[in-house]
């Protein structure tokens, strides 16, 4: 086995897995812990409760945790109850099963969106069980390393293992990548433009004037870094693949930097052939290979809007969905593997005032991360070793 196998073999261990779950699972207890016995109000419907909401502090949101927002009224939309005592008195309604399975088929679709990227992306060099194996495994390491790092380096060595050439498997990462950011990007602006900005920063993090600013801040901040990157990928690989590579020498060649010139020579290399494998491509080649990023990337997001529904009757979709715009900002600058820890968090902190009652917050969070993160580590750990042993035979291609 090469060097370079067994580098990626110990990358992909599984005592890389431990910390994650870990992380994952400390987040999950801690929202259960600080949740469960704490009293709340909870809103019960018109007539139902005890409480009425008075909105003391005017911002037009019931702070559910805060005694001055409410007033004690027979007939009131409201109670005070631990999230436990709600838990216990909750009943399974027979669509809660549906929904379930919904967020389900939104797993299926994501996966087989971008399997049959890949096949495009390929020119169908890799059959349909290939691309499985090379999906869940890049899936896998994503979830191993830091958001901010990804598994893209890895990608790259799956699919030359898979006995694609160095330059078509460097090309297939490098547009699946721009793929992404460009959906990512006219996204955000369409959503913010139908339902207004202000709906999306509602939540514990901006309750405040600073936070709410804070995470403005942040989210334009990430989101122009993205921008762009995503133009400086474009004018790389379509019209600048030499001079780009050249003003990356340059600049690493300052002292400070030096130490990274290598890896930036490589990727400068990485460019080069991939603007070589790309240019000349078909209107359908991309038309094709973005609308599977679309059909992916909406179910990555709409997994979430099903879980809730398992809980709450009604939600605001688009809200929904716009908010997971905004916190993939904050996952994506996550030191943590895959985002484990944060993600929960961030999660609780983006729809526990007004879309997902305290009470369902940690067990949303536990679903919502099963069906799209833990899953991959599972499957990754099972896929892994016979995916060696597949292609232990396959010489790869430089």
């Amino acid at each position: 086995m090469s060097d370079q196998s067994t580098d990626i073999q110990k990358q992909l261990g599984l005592k890389k897995v431990v910390l994650p779950v870990l992380l994952g699972l400390a987040a999950a207890v801690y929202l259960l812990v600080t949740n469960l016995n704490e009293k709340r109000f909870f809103n019960v419907g018109p007539g139902l409760g005890n409480y009425v909401w008075v909105d003391t502090n005017g911002n037009d949101l019931p702070d559910l945790d805060d005694p001055t927002e409410f007033v004690s009224e027979a007939g009131g939309a409201y109670i005070l109850q631990t999230s436990a005592s709600i838990l216990d008195d909750h009943q399974w309604q027979p669509n809660a099963w549906f929904w379930l399975l919904m967020a389900l088929l939104m797993v299926l679709v994501r996966d087989l969106g971008y399997i049959y990227r890949l096949r495009i992306l390929t020119g169908n060099q890799i059959t349909w069980r290939q691309a499985f194996d090379v999906v869940v495994l890049w899936e896998f390491s994503s979830a191993l390393t830091p958001s901010v790092v990804g598994g893209s380096g890895v990608a790259i060595f799956i699919l030359n293992r898979e006995g694609m050439n160095l330059g078509r498997s460097t090309a297939t990462i490098f547009t699946t990548a721009l793929l992404d950011e460009l959906f990512y990007i006219i996204t955000v602006p369409l959503v913010f433009f139908i339902i207004g900005s202000e709906q999306l920063f509602t939540g514990s993090w901006g309750s405040s004037g600073w936070g709410q600013g804070s995470l403005k801040v942040l989210f334009y901040a990430g989101y122009g870094f993205i921008v762009l990157l995503t133009l400086a990928i474009l004018l790389s690989l379509f019209n600048f693949p030499h001079t780009f590579k050249r003003l990356l020498m340059k600049v690493f060649s300052i002292k400070i930097l030096r130490k990274w010139l290598r890896k930036v020579i490589v990727l400068g290399d990485e460019v080069i052939i991939s603007s070589t494998q790309l240019k000349g491509r078909s209107l359908s080649y991309w038309a094709k290979a973005f609308g599977a990023t679309i059909f992916s990337w909406t179910a990555r997001f709409w997994t979430l809007n099903f879980i809730i529904l398992i809980f709450v009757d009604d939600i605001n979709h688009l809200i929904v969905y716009g908010r997971q715009l905004v916190m993939w900002v904050i996952m994506l600058i996550s030191p943590t593997p895959g985002s484990s820890g944060v993600a929960e968090l961030a999660l609780s902190a983006f729809f526990e005032k007004d879309t997902i009652p305290v009470a369902y917050i940690a067990i949303v969070a536990i679903i919502w991360r099963l069906l799209t993160y833990f899953l991959y580590l599972f499957v990754g750990v099972a896929v892994l070793p016979k995916w060696f042993s597949r292609t232990a035979s396959v010489k790869p291609i430089a």
